[in-house]
């Protein structure tokens, strides 16, 4: 559904630690940075219409939104163990530890705060 994402990040210092390695547990690769910008993921073209791409920009820090966050797909239950251990150690916060949670009985995910506040997922569909 999605080909690409913009967000905004108040400290983008701290917000490259946190989306370096998160973005490594899951496989995601950095694909630029500048001293206003971030990029992760790959640019869908007419070979690759199925890649995604997020862009992290430099701004003013977003305004409290409890519902709004983004979830990363992981390809297995240990990559989104990894995602949250990972976004632990590079100064995110816990907003859910790795789990079975109610929306299928396979939904596996695990929930952050980035630097800034905001909620990031990451979750596996598979049944191991």
């Amino acid at each position: 559904m999605l080909d690409h994402v913009s967000i905004t990040v108040s400290d983008l210092a701290a917000a490259e630690r946190f989306y370096d390695a998160i973005m490594q547990a899951l496989g995601v690769v950095k694909v630029g940075r500048s001293d206003r910008w971030l990029g992760y993921g790959e640019r869908a073209d007419a070979e690759h219409p199925d890649r995604v791409y997020i862009a992290i920009y430099r701004g003013a820090k977003p305004d409290e939104a409890s519902s709004r966050h983004w979830c990363f797909k992981a390809k297995s239950r240990s990559e989104v163990d990894a995602f949250w251990r990972a976004g632990i150690a590079a100064g995110g916060t816990d907003d859910g530890p790795p789990g079975l949670r109610h929306y299928h009985a396979t939904y596996y995910g695990a929930f952050l705060r980035d630097p800034d506040g905001n909620k990031v997922e990451a979750v596996c569909h598979r049944a191991v």
